[in-house]
Order: structure tokens, then C-alpha cells, then sequence
């Protein structure tokens, strides 16, 4: 395929696009029922545990990109330095894949990445707000021991918040 072709058909694949209409909706069978309220399908919850996995799967893919998909970077530029010096014009090409591939990957690591430290960054943000609200709720707690503890004497229950008992008289 030629350049001139590769971009006359991605023009029209454009072109196309623009002009479809997209609707804001699922379409049916696609999940949840048609017409129910977004309440009815529950709510977002994500957990630690969630968090901590994809932020280990992010640093494991961006390893793995590292140690193995630099592999062929090299023997390629040998390559393409080989052929560009014999006189082929292919050299070039190869020469500018070679670099393509590098930058691609590069830009792939770095999201992988920034994932990976994403994730990390968001589950101590999140253990600490659970520490801040732990740490208010249990002053709260304390707080209102104090108060029982200044009627009463210490464990005894405050009166205030007990039902009366209608005494019966014989």
C-alpha cells in the first residue's frame, strides 16, 4: 500500500466518522436495563487490594517492556547502518522503524509507570484518610464517654439515656 493511498483511506475513514451520530446510552443487552435508573446498577467500590494489583501489573508490564522489547533495537540499527552503507535505500527505512519503536516504547513505559505509581500514590492517600476518619470517630467516642462519666461514676450508664422505670406502689 502506498503513502498516498494509507492517507486518502484514513481521510475517509474521518470523514465517515464525523458524520455518524452517536448516542449517549448503552445499547440493548449491552448491560443493564434499558430505561432503569444508573441508581439501580449499584455502586463504584474499589478496594485496596484492586488498587495494589494493577499498580503491581503496571510495574510488572513496564519490566517486562523494559528487559524485552528493547531486544531487537539493536541488531535492527545494525542493520539498517549495514544496508545504508551497501547503498540500499532500505536502510533509512529501517533506521527510522528502529527509532519509531523506540519512542513508542519509551511512551509506553512511561504510562506503565505512571500507573504504577498512580496506584501506589492513591492507596496511601486513601489508607490515610481511613486513619484520619478511624483517629475522628474514636475521639468522637471518647468525647462522649467524658460526658457519661460526669454523671455517673466510670462504666455506669448515664440515666439521661436510659427509659424510666415506672416504679409500682403496693
Amino acid at each position: 500500500m502506498a503513502w498516498e493511498e494509507w492517507e486518502r483511506l484514513k481521510a475517509q475513514a474521518a470523514e465517515r466518522h464525523a458524520t455518524q451520530m452517536q448516542l449517549n446510552q448503552v445499547e440493548p443487552g449491552m448491560g443493564g436495563a434499558p430505561g432503569a435508573a444508573p441508581g439501580s446498577y449499584g455502586d463504584l467500590r474499589v478496594r485496596q487490594a484492586d488498587l495494589a494489583r494493577i499498580g503491581e501489573h503496571a510495574f510488572e508490564l513496564f519490566d517486562r517492556l523494559s528487559n524485552k522489547g528493547r531486544v531487537a533495537v539493536p541488531s535492527s540499527r545494525q542493520a539498517a547502518g549495514d544496508l545504508t552503507r551497501q547503498g540500499f535505500a532500505l536502510g533509512g527505512g529501517l533506521q527510522h522503524v528502529a527509532g519509531r519503536w523506540e519512542e513508542q516504547l519509551d511512551s509506553l513505559r512511561d504510562a506503565c509507570a505512571h500507573i504504577s505509581n498512580h496506584m501506589r500514590v492513591t492507596t496511601k492517600l486513601h489508607q490515610g484518610d481511613e486513619h484520619y476518619i478511624s483517629r475522628q470517630l474514636s475521639s468522637i467516642d471518647v468525647l462522649d464517654a467524658g460526658f457519661d462519666e460526669r454523671v455517673v461514676k466510670p462504666g455506669d450508664k448515664n440515666p439521661v439515656y436510659m427509659p424510666h422505670k415506672e416504679q409500682k406502689d403496693d
